[in-house]
């Protein structure tokens, strides 16, 4: 379900890291969900089922501040309007709290697939303990 990422590579070499910094420092900037006090997690797609099985095992105060922030996001782009600078989220809260949850959840349903697929043959009795 979710993407492959470049991270690992990039996060192994330092000279690739320090070229990439700035441009994702400035993607993250310019998508705008952190005027509107979202956080990158908060933009995913809900239309999937391990999505909808990651919202149901949020903590009750992380499933709360999400729907407030969608609440508000909501609300700021009915008005046309950005949030007050001081209340855009800040590059060190934009953590991920849903994404962890996914790759729980695909590892569990990749092992339940493998379990399933499991085929169990019953062993054969050796030819000469046979006779």
């Amino acid at each position: 379900m979710s993407a492959p990422s470049l991270a690992p590579y990039i996060v192994k070499r330092p000279w690739l890291q320090r070229w990439v910094a700035p441009l994702a420092k400035w993607y993250g900037n310019a998508a705008g969900y952190r005027q509107l006090g979202l956080r990158a997690d908060d933009i995913l797609p809900e239309e999937n089922d391990v999505v909808q099985l990651a919202l149901k095992r949020l903590p009750p105060n992380e499933a709360y501040d999400r729907v407030f922030r969608i609440r508000r996001a909501f609300q700021c782009s009915v008005s046309h309007q950005l949030l007050p600078k001081n209340e855009w989220t800040k590059p060190e809260e934009d953590t991920p709290y849903l994404s962890k949850i996914i790759e729980e959840i695909e590892v569990e349903m990749s092992e339940r697939e493998d379990l399933e697929a499991m085929v169990v043959q019953k062993r054969k009795a050796n030819a000469s303990a046979s006779h």
